[in-house]
């Protein structure tokens, strides 16, 4: 395992269980508007880092495992830590944006930024194929990756769930545009995959646009 992976999953770690352990420390530290429109930015960013539980903990830096190498032999290192942490700002950035009106909405975890990963993944490795543990047949990863965001743009249309879908759906833009910026000779060498992967993304801003994810 890449030694950048490595710190980022500590990170991880050593913050969550803080959080676990030390209520106050979870709630100064949580993505929160109410607490973001009094002055403390930093929950933007501190709450990528915190998780609700021990699975929540896991499954994000399981996640994280299985992609960073895809990225990490294309990119290296620090490229990967900027794509993580610019999918991290990404994701706070969408949900303050579609929820500043909602004070009390709350929300923790690295699944903004780890979803980055992942679709900077398959925009680099399109063709990869993904197991799922309900689908005992492989998906291309392009297919998984445009579903996931369309039922992405569902979960935040519908609310039925406490997912935090806004933070999974800007993570996932931050990290296609950054891997776009590291790597622009995919538009012409990709082009037909850059624009599928790219379908998801439009929809949700045409959709907000017209006011139909209210």
């Amino acid at each position: 395992m890449n030694i950048a992976t490595i710190a980022i999953i500590v990170v991880n770690v050593l913050v969550s269980l803080k959080g676990f352990n030390d209520l106050g420390f979870f709630e100064r530290y949580k993505f929160n508007i109410g607490g973001i429109e009094a002055g403390q930015k930093d929950r933007m960013f501190t709450s990528g880092f915190l998780h609700v539980d021990i699975s929540h903990l896991l499954f994000n830096m399981l996640t994280l495992y299985f992609f960073a190498d895809v990225v990490i032999n294309a990119f290296g290192s620090l490229q990967f830590a900027g794509i993580y942490l610019i999918s991290l700002a990404a994701g706070s950035l969408l949900g303050y944006s579609f929820h500043k009106d909602e004070p009390h909405y709350s929300a923790v975890g690295a699944s903004g930024a780890v979803t980055g990963i992942l679709y900077a993944a398959i925009l680099l490795q399109p063709q990869m194929s993904l197991y799922l543990f309900f689908v005992p047949i492989p998906i291309p990863a392009y297919v998984f990756g445009i579903g996931y965001l369309l039922y992405s743009i569902y979960g935040m249309k519908s609310r039925s769930d406490n997912i935090g879908h806004t933070a999974h759906f800007g993570g996932a833009i931050g990290g296609f545009v950054t891997t776009l910026l590291f790597k622009p000779s995919l538009l012409t060498e990709n082009a037909l995959m850059v624009g599928l992967l790219a379908i998801p993304i439009i929809i949700l801003f045409v959709m907000e646009k017209t006011g139909k994810l209210n």
